[in-house]
């Protein structure tokens, strides 16, 4: 599933190189991220004979999408725990396509999520299914190590790019939400021996919390491998909280005029929730820590339903054309 890695503008005064490689072109439900660890859920999935899935998430979910996506493409059903409900919240280009395939949401208190994941499996035992829900028990625990498997390989990926354009990246930036990509991008570098800062610029959790949960699953995907697991594993874990700008999905002006700017400049659809955040965070983060003469590598994790929500809200300057 190789994707483009390519250079893009940026300012090069202090020495910078800015690469962007573009998962959001993979080429399944739209791309992203999300696309990976999606399939990597319903190979396991499968692997414990279940014969349905139980997603959970919010009404811009990608992983929700591409997972509802899989599950309607293979004929499973699938049922997502929803954290926001559309009479309440405007509807989003996710949502709605979840309703093209068919998947039972089930809204659900954010602070009821255990209880409602309880509620909904038993309902399914009872009528005599085997539910799979991707984030194993109840509390969202066991199966962390699973999309993990999906970025340690994609992180060959860029090992195989690099060697092609000729250039070692010194930091790889990539947006962390859920923690499972920079989870792998991170078992990736642990694995190969390499010397890469993998730095996720949190879209929604605090530092502390967010650095458990990547440990740990870092921890079970080597564990699964029957690999050791190193003794300064917390050294190597980088999640910078500081660019939250109020939690997941808030945004401000800054994050309007980077993606306009980056769609202007370099092409690249970014979103306020994920990409657009992490973006503007890691131009931050550059400029605050006095990065200079270096290689970074941006990972585009993708969402285009949550560019083209964003482009609705915002408009933009009509084009007036006489033919």
């Amino acid at each position: 599933m190789n994707t483009p890695l390519y250079e893009i503008n940026f300012p090069r005064e202090n020495g910078l190189r800015l690469f962007v490689k573009r998962d959001d072109l993979l080429p399944f439900s739209l791309g992203g991220n999300k696309v990976r660890i999606g399939w990597a859920f319903y190979r396991d999935m499968r692997l414990q004979g279940c014969d349905c899935m139980v997603i959970y998430g919010d009404r811009r979910s990608n992983l929700c999408r591409v997972l509802g996506n899989i599950c309607a493409q293979k004929g499973i059903p699938c049922y997502m725990l929803c954290t926001s409900v559309e009479r309440e919240q405007k509807p989003s280009n996710n949502s709605r396509l979840m309703g093209w395939l068919k998947t039972e949401v089930i809204p659900c208190q954010k602070d009821a999520v255990a209880d409602g994941v309880e509620a909904l499996l038993g309902r399914l035992k009872r009528e005599g299914k085997n539910p799979y829900y991707i984030y194993g028990n109840k509390w969202g625990e066991g199966r962390e190590g699973v999309p993990v498997e999906a970025y340690a390989q994609a992180y060959q990926e860029i090992l195989r790019q690099e060697k092609e354009l000729g250039i070692s990246f010194d930091y790889i930036f990539t947006p962390s939400g859920t923690g499972a990509t920079q989870s792998g991008l991170l078992a990736g570098n642990l694995l190969t021996g390499g010397k890469k800062k993998i730095i996720g610029i949190s879209v929604s959790r605090e530092r502390e919390r967010g650095s458990r949960i990547i440990g740990r699953a870092v921890g079970q995907y080597l564990e699964n491998k029957k690999l050791p697991l190193p003794d300064d594993l917390q050294a190597h874990i980088f999640l910078e909280d500081g660019y939250l700008l109020g939690g997941y999905g808030k945004y401000d002006r800054r994050i309007k005029e980077c993606i306009r700017r980056q769609f202007v400049e370099n092409s690249l659809p970014l979103d306020p929730t994920y990409t657009g955040k992490a973006f503007w965070g890691m131009e931050q983060y550059l400029m605050e820590n006095s990065i200079k003469d270096a290689n970074v590598l941006f990972l585009h994790t993708g969402g285009a339903p949550l560019f083209y929500d964003f482009l609705m809200e915002e408009g933009g300057a009509s084009c007036s054309c006489r033919l």
